[in-house]
């Protein structure tokens, strides 16, 4: 794919999700969420700052990101942390992430925008996380000799960069002067196109995560009085499609006494709307007695 055909996908990108907006509250929330965006930015962070500009698509990514955010942050360099999200599903929910100085939208991709952000964050490192590839952001950060970190990336050999029409993306590849991969695969598929010499393994940053949440591991006692002596099957971030399969798997099990908690990727009205009728019988979290939180778990 050329540029051409990168800048067309980029417009019908834009115009499909204003489409959306008018009727999709995600959509909505992704265009609200960059009006006036560079007025803010602008207003918002200081000039001179040392900054580490951190981006990731969405949560899942966040959730990769972060362990090496705070241990960026705890290294006391005097640098300060601008975290950059491209989806409201990673945005809404760490918007008040107190690990990063400042959370935004990532402004749409363009020549204009990505020139426009870097004048003013002019950040002395960015990484991004995982699956972001930005054509103009990383033409532009190349260009003004910004170090560039691609980390827990993951890669397959049924991807665009690894077909004939895949050039541009491989460019994209390029042009980060270091990519940590996840695993033996992705840093094998890394080789065969010509990175290797800029292609580590560091496996997935996510597990840091997960280990430290272990640790710190404190009950919730709502949850303990649902599950009770029962056992129990967590879903995490679930899609439609999951639950439906879910719901075909859980009704035809014979053990009454088994529990069921869905924590589903959307949390929206509409989706917990339809959760409550695939599972007629299930309570959300907020609505066990003194609970005072957001709906964000489907009970079964």
């Amino acid at each position: 794919m050329g540029v051409f055909f990168y800048n067309i996908l980029l417009v019908l990108l834009k115009t499909g999700i204003h489409l959306a907006s008018l009727f999709d509250g995600k959509a909505k929330k992704w265009v609200q969420g960059r009006k006036n965006i560079f007025e803010t930015l602008e207003k918002t962070i200081p000039a001179n700052e040392k900054i580490i500009w951190m981006h990731c698509a969405s949560l899942g990514e966040f959730e990769q990101g972060r362990p090496l955010m705070e241990s960026l942050r705890a290294q006391g360099t005097g640098h300060r942390i601008l975290l950059t999200f491209f989806s409201p599903s990673g945005y809404e929910v760490q918007k008040n992430y107190k690990g990063a100085d400042w959370v935004f939208y990532l402004p749409a991709d363009g020549p204009r925008n990505a020139k426009r952000f870097l004048e003013i964050v002019k950040p002395s490192l960015v990484i991004f996380v995982k699956y972001e590839f930005w054509y103009y952001y990383l033409k532009k950060i190349k260009y003004r000799n910004i170090p560039l970190l691609l980390v827990s990336a993951l890669f397959r050999k049924d991807m665009s960069f690894f077909k004939w029409y895949g050039g541009l993306q491989r460019k994209m590849l390029s042009r980060f002067d270091h990519l940590f991969v996840q695993n033996e695969g992705s840093k094998k598929l890394m080789d065969e196109i010509g990175l290797a010499d800029i292609t580590s393994i560091s496996r997935d940053t996510r597990f840091d995560r997960v280990i430290e949440i272990a640790e710190k591991f404190q009950p919730i006692p709502l949850i303990e009085q649902f599950i009770g002596n029962s056992k129990v099957i967590v879903a995490g971030s679930t899609w439609q499609e999951d639950e439906e399969v879910l719901q075909k798997t859980f009704t035809a099990i014979t053990n009454l006494s088994l529990k069921m908690i869905i924590a589903p990727h959307e949390i929206n009205e509409a989706h917990l709307t339809d959760l409550k009728k695939l599972f007629p019988g299930s309570v959300l979290f907020s609505q066990l007695p003194t609970a005072n939180r957001q709906p964000a778990i489907s009970l079964s």
